[in-house]
């Protein structure tokens, strides 16, 4: 049950892709199905915008994976920490992070104070609150034309998404 309308895009968002179709995905960097439903997505027709989605309880880093997303984004970096956090879940500790950092060609100083900035706290709880107001339980869930889809996108909402 959702407490209010289908999340639609809002200027802070993080967008890419191009296609008729716009896909809100509310996600967990330490998710395997997030994982696997970005890979799925990332071959597709559409436009589409992430938003964080914390599970804490069951993902203890989650917060401050997405919060180091958010400070490479404040480089210019968003999508290609994004992808990097999803493509090796595997290794998400501090140094691992940093490693990630030096080889995307961050400024490490400045992305570790950013990453513990009020702002980019917020903006993490901004997305986090977005989400529990769209009435999101589980990641991943997208949101496709005003329709809620939870968990690893089917095989029809692929299909109808442009996967063949």
């Amino acid at each position: 049950m959702r407490s209010a309308p289908s999340p639609g895009l809002r200027s802070e968002d993080h967008v890419r892709g191009e296609g008729p179709v716009t896909v809100v995905e509310y996600g967990d960097y330490e998710c395997p199905y997030c994982a696997k439903a970005d890979l799925m997505l990332a071959s597709l027709p559409v436009r589409r915008a992430f938003r964080h989605f914390p599970v804490v309880s069951k993902h203890p880093r989650a917060r401050r994976l997405a919060e180091a997303a958010e400070a490479a984004a404040l480089q210019n970096a968003f999508f290609a920490m994004h992808d990097s956090l999803f493509a090796d879940q595997g290794r998400l500790d501090d140094p691992h992070l940093w490693e990630r950092v030096r080889a995307l060609g961050l400024d490490l100083d400045r992305f570790e104070h950013d990453r513990r900035s009020e702002a980019v706290v917020e903006r993490v709880s901004l997305d986090f609150r977005s989400g529990i107001s769209a009435g999101v339980m589980t990641t991943p869930t997208l949101f496709v034309d005003g329709e809620v889809h939870p968990g690893i996108p089917s095989p029809e909402l692929v299909a109808r998404l442009g996967g063949g």
